[in-house]
């Protein structure tokens, strides 16, 4: 059976760069209506939609702090303006700022929790209104709309001198999981997907050369992650072959989660 969303309308925050763009460019090829949320850089968000809209496909790129309230919902407007509906939110938009716990400080605590998490919340809290308000598609869906937040391996693997990133991806965990619950009677399904170690262009220090070498040890399948590995999970969480599929989060890390370290007896 092929993987397809064709004709439901998308929304990928922080779809700019990495992988966020990779979900927005899979979504428009499986046939989503597709809006493209960036925060401060709007030339590749635009070149995106521009991009789809010449293979025939249709999106936009709107611009969206998504740690402000009043900006998602302005976004949710646009996307609805746009298409007419949503049916499909990808809740991918974060960030890292590093130090060690004695050297970090408040605002790089606060900021990293305010856009990973915070937004995260804002963002499925307007999705799940957008879906009430619409009420079901099912000429397009099974489900009455579907939520996928980006999540990490950190999730569940600590990560030393990454404090604020790693709780903030904690708690997306126990963040979808209790959407999930609550909303699952309304028949929306609400998954996350925790990649692993993903080449990008702005974490390439660690994942190429000899970092990248050094980092294959923690990746018993033995490969570094490209964006497309996200995104195809993406893709298939969004359409109806994942139908059954609910509270649950996909790790895409080559087994990293299962630290790698205890192979031979620790």
């Amino acid at each position: 059976m092929q993987i397809s969303v064709d004709k439901q309308v998308a929304l990928v925050t922080g779809a700019s760069s990495g992988l966020g763009y990779a979900c927005a460019q899979a979504l428009a090829a499986a046939g989503a209506q597709v809006v493209i949320n960036y925060h401060s850089h709007a030339e590749p968000a635009e070149a995106l939609a521009a991009g789809i809209r010449e293979q025939g496909g249709q999106a936009i790129a709107v611009g969206a702090d998504v740690s402000q309230e009043q900006d998602v919902e302005a976004l949710l407007g646009a996307t609805v303006d746009a298409f007419g509906a949503l049916d499909i939110l990808v809740a991918n938009s974060g960030l890292q700022q590093d130090a060690p716990i004695t050297e970090m400080t408040l605002e790089q605590w606060n900021t990293v929790l305010q856009v990973n998490l915070t937004g995260q919340f804002l963002c499925a809290r307007a999705a799940l209104r957008q879906f009430k308000r619409q009420g079901p598609r099912p000429w397009l869906s099974r489900a009455h709309g579907k939520i996928i937040h980006m999540s990490s391996v950190h999730q569940l693997i600590p990560w030393a001198g990454h404090a604020n990133y790693a709780a903030s991806k904690g708690g997306i965990d126990l963040l979808m999981r209790s959407i999930a619950q609550e909303v699952g009677e309304q028949h929306i399904r609400v998954n996350a997907v925790a990649p692993g170690a993903i080449a990008t262009a702005i974490n390439a220090e660690t994942t190429q050369g000899e970092a990248g070498k050094r980092l294959l040890g923690l990746v018993p399948y033995g490969r570094i992650g490209e964006p497309q590995d996200v995104a195809n999970a993406v893709v298939w969480l969004a359409s109806d072959l994942s139908d059954y599929v609910h509270g649950t989060t996909l790790f895409i890390d080559g087994g990293m989660s299962l630290y790698p370290g205890f192979r031979d007896n620790g």
